[in-house]
């Protein structure tokens, strides 16, 4: 972890796509109090991405969560949980662009 993580923000992946938020909420309120839940969607689909970031009261108790649930079984599916890292301050925004269309070149014919 760097100087600057958040280290009351813990990162969940490898989820089951059939999990909601209480489930995720009665799972980490095993090792305190959840302050927020973020279930990662994407951004065409809307669909449930098997990602979360969830931010716990204390350092000490998202510590604890790490500790305790990585690894984990929840419906089925063994869930990784970790510190969530910093977005680095230069990466730049992802922006969505629709692929224009190219028209491919072709040779020029010459007539004999």
């Amino acid at each position: 972890m760097s100087k600057k993580s958040k280290v009351n923000e813990i990162y969940v992946g490898d989820i089951s796509f059939e999990v909601v938020e209480e489930d995720l909420q009665k799972l980490f309120s095993v090792c305190g109090t959840v302050r927020a839940i973020n279930m990662l969607k994407d951004v065409r689909t809307g669909n449930f991405k098997g990602q979360a970031f969830i931010r716990m009261a204390t350092n000490a108790e998202a510590k604890e969560a790490i500790n305790m649930l990585d690894g984990t079984r929840l419906l089925n599916r063994c869930i990784c949980v970790s510190a969530a890292r910093d977005k680095p301050l230069n990466e730049p925004v992802a922006v969505v662009e629709e692929k224009k269309k190219r028209r491919r070149e072709r040779p020029k014919r010459t007539r004999k």
